[in-house]
């Protein structure tokens, strides 16, 4: 049947987690929602033929963000929204056989947004090619330290193996690259295998999400399969949490019968509330049996999870339904047509929470939360 509106998106955001016409006060008093999809506006950012950059790899012009456009980091500068998405030319065909690009949009109401025309990170003729090259830059997370340094953890994609690599940067435009995050840990023992999804602390100060410390150190979850975590000193070179028998700490899992039973996908970085740590990230959902059947096998929903304030690695609490479904004709078709509301980027602006994520691997979307309105 079909639903549209305000009414449909609150169920989806907020009352979906407790069914029917229960109202959405239900949602946990630690979660961080609910979220609306503004009525009109959506996708905010759409693949653009027109524009063109000049690659240094290949050394020509390309239409770098003509075949999709999706997955978006976002942070506050100035006064302004911008928001870093992945873009993907043509030179392949399917999901991680193109090249991929970070580019830049601006937006002063945090929905109409003013792109650059021009990718901001890409592959390049530099110390880190062997790790984008030829797959590229993607599904980047940025946020902000206290002095005004953006950090920028991506995905390193070179066809080969996926690694968060780890970028910083003044004015969001020009980054320095300091390659893969895991390189030096325990000798390396963690530099080769896949890792993506990289969700760093931050809490809300003065009015905007700034990176935070937990005893002294930064601290990220992290992960695709499951979430994982890391801490630093210096936010570039990390090191993740491991168990007595020296493997990867696995802090939260996919559940049989449930919307995440396939992955558990960090999302936008995670914030330090008066309840605790609360994890947005990205469920993928089994076929069959093993997933929930309230949701379309394969489908990414978004969920929420509370991690304690005085030991992160501890789960507190968790969703047991998504508070954001693809729903929306976009988010269901695309080159991943078995619907996706990928979230990656979270800021406060102007008293408001802006949640910008992926639709079906193919453009960009809000939603916003109002505090003051729940």
């Amino acid at each position: 049947m079909q639903k549209s509106g305000l009414l449909f998106t609150m169920l989806l955001s907020g009352a979906l987690y407790s069914y029917g016409q229960q109202s959405i006060n239900k949602y946990p008093d630690w979660a961080i929602g609910p979220f609306v999809r503004p009525t009109g506006v959506n996708p905010i950012i759409s693949p653009d033929s027109t524009t063109h950059f000049y690659d240094p790899m290949q050394k020509k012009l390309l239409d770098w963000e003509s075949n999709d456009t999706f997955n978006p980091a976002a942070a506050v500068k100035d006064n302004k929204v911008y928001v870093m998405y992945r873009a993907e030319d043509k030179s392949g065909v399917g999901i991680g056989a193109r090249t991929s690009r970070i580019g830049l949009a601006e937006s002063s109401n945090g929905i109409t947004m003013r792109r650059t025309g021009k990718p901001v990170l890409f592959p390049d003729m530099d110390d880190q090619q062997e790790f984008e090259w030829t797959g590229g830059c993607e599904d980047p997370r940025v946020a902000v330290t206290e002095d005004g340094t953006y950090l920028m953890l991506y995905t390193q994609w070179n066809k080969k193996v996926p690694r968060l690599g780890a970028a910083t940067s003044k004015d969001l435009v020009h980054w320095k690259k300091h390659g893969p995050i895991f390189q030096d840990a325990y000798n390396g023992k963690f530099h080769d295998i896949a890792s993506k999804s990289a969700s760093v602390l931050t809490t809300l100060k003065n009015g905007e999400l700034r990176i935070a410390k937990y005893k002294g150190k930064y601290w990220m979850y992290w992960g695709e399969n499951h979430v994982y975590a890391a801490t630093s000193e210096n936010l570039v070179d990390w090191t993740p949490l491991v168990d007595a028998n020296g493997a990867l700490k696995e802090l939260a899992s996919p559940r049989k019968g449930y919307f995440d039973s396939h992955l558990t996908e960090c999302g936008p970085p995670a914030i330090l509330t008066s309840k605790g740590i609360v994890l947005l990230y990205n469920g993928k959902n089994r076929s069959g049996a093993d997933g929930d059947i309230n949701y379309t096998a394969n489908s990414y929903c978004a969920g929420q999870m509370l991690f304690s304030a005085a030991d992160p690695s501890k789960l507190i609490s968790r969703l047991n339904k998504p508070f954001m479904v693809p729903a929306e004709s976009f988010e269901k078709s695309g080159q991943y047509p078995a619907g996706t509301v990928f979230i990656e980027g979270l800021v406060y602006y102007k008293g408001k929470y802006f949640l910008y994520y992926g639709c079906a691997d193919s453009r960009v979307a809000v939603a916003v939360y109002t505090p003051s309105a729940n």
